[in-house]
């Protein structure tokens, strides 16, 4: 495949004629487009529809532009629209500091995206504009994707699975990409020594813990779900060989009643980290994952330094403690990575990992999608469907 991006040199050895077309591409585009957005930190009273949103522009060289087809929310959306990580993103969005705190108003939500690219920067080789066929996760730190157009880097955008609707493929990536990080980059499971590793998932139900079972079981991993028993069906239909019903009794117990686990991953958070590390097999290299931390919630309390500082302290602590008892304690984190789309687009075509959609809304009903997102208890995602198919 191309590289994702050529050289700045090269890219200044260009025809100035062709230059100087990158450089207007954004200038010619029309100046405002429909979004929901937010003014303020709140809850569902706070989103607003506009037709007057800034029409987004290219900034950096490795930048595309994609038109919006599908995006869907996730758990994140309610805790930005709240305030969550505004210290921690607003920094990162404007790190120099030069505007007010309100500057980041209106702020777009959602994080995923399948779409069109409409324009590319000038260091971008790998796509062009044109491409129908691109999925990706945009930062919290960048303007979401509820909106009929948005930015994101190139490195962050990949080739969407060719099996795919837009609808299947913007339920994917910003799920896909956490479990992703939880599992493979800090937990170091991969298709060479997963096989035959037990493997318990916590709230197996929701779209990151969907998609991580049918990651590890596609590894070769034996794994073990545990949510309500009105989704055991959907367990056992995403690849699952246990299943457990944290309603049916004392979860704890029953979890003991199975042999030890080489991972676990945690969605919930909560009491389970007590006594989950109970769990896994000691001095064997086991490992424990969560995905519930307080890293923004530190940033936001203290400040960005003396947040890190504390969350720092934290982590390292607690991998101390628990390193002692012959286990691994990791925090993961979602992160942008358009070649680990890549990757996650040729288990999704090769039939091992398939979308798990809770409900569709148009993009009229973006206030009923996150109702229903805050009701909690989702089977997989909530999608919009931007453009409405003629």
């Amino acid at each position: 495949p191309l590289p994702r991006a050529i050289p700045a040199a090269a890219a200044l050895a260009m025809p100035w004629r062709r230059a100087l077309r990158g450089l207007r591409c954004s200038a010619r585009a029309r100046s405002a487009m429909p979004s929901w957005v937010i003014d303020r930190y709140g809850g569902g009273e706070a989103l607003r529809f506009t037709r007057d949103m800034g029409f987004p522009a290219i900034r950096f060289p490795n930048e595309v532009i994609i038109r919006v087809h599908a995006a869907s929310l996730n758990p994140i959306d309610l805790s930005m629209r709240s305030g969550y990580g505004a210290t921690a993103l607003n920094m990162k969005r404007d790190p120099l500091k030069l505007k007010t705190e309100e500057t980041e108003f209106p702020l777009t939500l959602g994080r995923d995206v399948s779409g069109v690219i409409m324009e590319c920067g000038l260091n971008m080789s790998y796509f062009k504009p044109g491409d129908e066929v691109v999925w990706a996760a945009i930062p919290p730190w960048k303007q979401g994707t509820l909106s009929e157009f948005v930015v994101a880097s190139g490195n962050e955008v990949s080739f969407k699975p060719k099996s795919l609707s837009h609808i299947e493929a913007a339920s994917l990536p910003y799920v896909g990409l956490t479990a992703w990080a939880a599992v493979n980059q800090v937990g170091g499971l991969n298709q060479n020594n997963c096989g035959g590793k037990r493997v318990l998932i916590l709230g197996a139900s929701g779209g990151v813990g969907t998609f991580a079972v049918q990651l590890v079981k596609a590894w070769g991993a034996h794994v073990t779900a545990v949510c309500s028993h009105d989704a055991s069906t959907l367990m056992k239909k995403l690849g699952a060989d246990e299943v457990i019903d944290y309603r049916s009794g004392n979860l704890e117990e029953q979890l003991k009643a199975l042999p030890l686990f080489d991972f676990i991953l945690d969605n919930v958070g909560g009491s389970t980290e007590k006594w989950a590390l109970n769990l896994l097999k000691k001095w064997s290299g086991a490992t424990y994952v969560t995905l519930v931390t307080p890293f923004l919630i530190n940033m936001d309390k203290l400040g960005v330094a003396d947040g890190m500082l504390r969350t720092g302290v934290t982590v390292g602590s607690k991998t101390v403690k628990h390193l002692f008892k012959g286990v691994h304690y990791r925090w993961a984190f979602f992160m942008p990575s358009g070649p680990n789309l890549d990757e996650i687009a040729e288990l999704v075509d090769s039939g091992k990992i398939q979308p798990v959609i809770d409900e569709v809304f148009s993009f009229s009903e973006v206030p009923k999608a996150f109702t229903k997102l805050e009701r909690g208890h989702a089977r997989g995602k909530t999608v919009i469907n931007v453009i409405s198919k003629k």
